[in-house]
């Protein structure tokens, strides 16, 4: 039991707010840099979505101002950047997931904090400093929820504990001391929200964005010493760890905060669909990058999942548009093996309406193996002759336990960057990005990130 409580979230309210660079692991700033080069590459690409027109227009809304800049646009308002922004990184399906509490945390703790820094004229390393807190603030808060419990009540991580590492990040920049970074945390926890009833409509996207938006107010309204709760987290009446779950483990949040970051273990995704599809992508890359498979060669594809993941994915062999193809196990599968590759260009009309591939894709045999557990995956490929080809995925490419090159990245960020900008603004943003304690400013970075038309 806690005797005191406010302690959680005093401590992480300390840990946000006096965050320095020097207090920051080398592997953790290396990470938060990669982090950083992997969200805007997927805000570049959120601009193929189909809803992104509308989220803009509800950005545009927001206010008339031109504070900051959108990933590929022009600008909007700091409210109308934040919320725009954190829907492109997540647009797609293709941002980065901390597999713990399977919350994406960029779309929800990276906007508000380029926002403010381009705003305000800060140096890169401030916002170095700044999305290593709340990154960290994000996984931590989760980690104390015994996520199981709180999945099983139908919550959604990236509304819920996305908002108070969008108030840490954007609280670090706006100077907030701990009393203050308390405050935000009580004002983003009373706008915490997002349930899987959303789960297969944009709407499970919408709630990064507005996550993002919820954090960036909480900290604006706590730098102006808006009174709130300085005890969100382990309130006896409302609290997030007293009302979202019954059995949470608050001390989880934390254990070994400072000395152990948790954000090292943000994973990242190389190619578009949903997060838990990143096994079965990586058992198919591996497949085809050992043997030389023919596509017409094959008698059957079987692929086995977690009992988790098969509900959420492997029971989509009809799709309609891309927001379904990119949650469709048996699309993303069919196209991998038919096109060797796997980029936006694979969710186009194009290719969604290709009749032999529909076929195909209808014909792949999943099942949920209980044996497997999380993104755990199992590919099987029956030849005509009857060869059987198989390979186990454990970890997926861009895990901490496999985690992507820099070439990879920058291959990223080049593929989805292209067009918007020129190949030498390109190379200059991935050399700004990768020496971001030295960037004098965050707006030299925020004007390439812009679109040029």
């Amino acid at each position: 039991m806690l005797k005191d409580p406010q302690e959680i979230t005093a401590r992480l309210a300390t840990f946000a707010s006096g965050l320095s660079y020097d207090d920051i692991s080398p592997a953790a700033r290396a990470h938060v840099k990669n982090i950083l080069l992997d969200t805007v590459a997927c805000a570049f690409a959120g601009h193929a979505s189909e809803e992104t027109k509308q989220i803009g227009g509800l950005a545009t809304a927001l206010g008339s101002g031109a504070d900051s800049s959108v990933i590929g646009g022009g600008r909007l308002s700091l409210a109308g950047a934040t919320l725009l922004n954190g829907y492109l990184i997540t647009a797609v399906t293709m941002c980065d997931v901390y597999r713990p509490t399977h919350t994406h945390v960029t779309p929800e703790v990276v906007p508000p904090a380029l926002a403010v820094a381009e705003r305000d004229g800060l140096t890169g390393r401030d916002l170095l400093v700044a999305l290593a807190a709340g990154l960290e603030v994000t996984a931590r808060v989760g980690l104390g929820a015994d996520y199981s419990e709180f999945r099983k009540r139908g919550w959604h991580g990236p509304g819920v504990f996305g908002t108070f590492g969008a108030a840490a990040s954007t609280g670090r920049l706006l100077r907030l001391d701990a009393a203050g970074m308390a405050r935000a945390f009580g004002i983003a926890g009373s706008q915490a929200s997002g349930t899987f009833a959303a789960w297969q409509t944009p709407v499970i996207k919408f709630h990064q964005c507005r996550a993002a938006l919820s954090g960036l107010m909480a900290a604006i309204l706590a730098s102006q010493d808006f009174i709130a709760t300085q005890a969100f987290l382990t309130a006896a009446d409302g609290g997030l760890y007293t009302a979202y779950v019954d059995s949470a483990k608050p001390e989880r949040a934390v254990d070994g905060i400072g000395s152990r970051w948790e954000l090292e273990h943000i994973s990242l995704r190389l190619w578009p669909s949903g997060s838990p599809m990143q096994g079965i992508n990586t058992a198919l890359f591996d497949l085809i990058e050992r043997h030389v498979i023919e596509t017409d060669a094959i008698r059957a594809v079987r692929i086995a999942l977690s009992p988790a993941v098969y509900d959420m994915h492997g029971k989509l062999p009809h799709y309609n548009g891309k927001f379904e193809a990119l949650i469709s196990a048996h699309y993303t599968a069919a196209v991998i093996l038919r096109d060797r590759e796997l980029t936006l260009k694979q969710y186009e009309a194009a290719r969604l309406d290709d009749p032999l591939l529909r076929r195909e894709a209808e014909k792949i045999a999943f099942s949920a193996d209980p044996s497997l557990q999380g993104v755990q995956a199992l590919a099987e490929i029956e030849m005509n002759d009857g060869t059987v080809l198989s390979a186990r995925c454990d970890h997926p490419r861009g895990s901490f336990e496999n985690p992507l090159s820099s070439e990879q990245l920058k291959a990223k960020f080049h593929t989805y960057a292209a067009p918007f900008r020129s190949e030498a603004d390109i190379v200059k943003a991935i050399d700004m990005i990768e020496g971001l304690e030295h960037l004098p400013s965050v707006k030299d970075l925020m004007g390439l990130l812009r679109s040029q038309a």
